[in-house]
């Protein structure tokens, strides 16, 4: 006799909902959506979560802890502070262009502007800032960087790095790996100010 595992339901609802979000985007998606890819019973969302949002919410949350989890990965403690920001930086940058449902609420957000969609995206955004910002406390504690407020550090630094990556294409050639690190350098390490 096999040993079966009990299904989780709950996983199973979660894993429909964002091949759902991520497929149809936030405003698309609805509970009856969800339950069909999922293989039950729309009664069944509703013992887990009250709502779309909620689900949606929950969603965002697992997405904001597998990007924690990749960035806690990627840094390493004998690297220098801003050796470390910036490869956390290319590897958040590479899993938000990736990632299906980062993707589609770009998408939904710039096309059809879905406050949700948005909502989502900014959520995703503070989580980048937050842990940014904790590792800017920590460099300026050590000594490596001057002392400053880490959470509008970590916001500039954050669009800075945009700016030169992702969003580079629309003011200028756009920038290899290298010299995105190079200019984040020269701003933010060096300054433009002659020595």
């Amino acid at each position: 006799m096999l040993d079966r595992k009990p299904v989780d339901r709950r996983r199973q609802v979660l894993e429909a909902a964002a091949r759902s979000f991520e497929t149809f985007g936030y405003k698309a998606t609805t509970m009856d959506q969800v339950a069909k890819l999922a293989g039950v019973g729309k009664g069944t969302i509703y013992t887990f979560f009250d709502n779309k949002e909620e689900l949606f919410g929950e969603i965002m949350s697992g997405m904001i802890r597998q990007l924690r989890d990749m960035a806690d990965r990627t840094v390493n403690p004998e690297l220098p502070f801003v050796d470390n920001l910036m490869e956390v930086l290319h590897r958040i940058l590479d899993y938000r262009e990736q990632h299906a449902l980062a993707a589609k609420l770009s998408q939904e957000v710039r096309d059809i502007g879905t406050p949700m969609a948005k909502e989502g995206l900014v959520t995703l955004e503070r989580a980048v800032v937050a842990y940014i910002a904790r590792h800017v406390k920590e460099a300026a504690e050590r000594g490596e960087i001057r002392p400053c407020d880490p959470e509008l550090t970590a916001y500039v630094m954050l669009k800075t790095y945009l700016a030169l990556s992702s969003e580079s294409p629309h003011l200028h050639r756009p920038l290899g790996k290298e010299e995105v690190l190079d200019y984040f350098r020269t701003y933010w390490l060096e300054g433009l100010a002659p020595r």
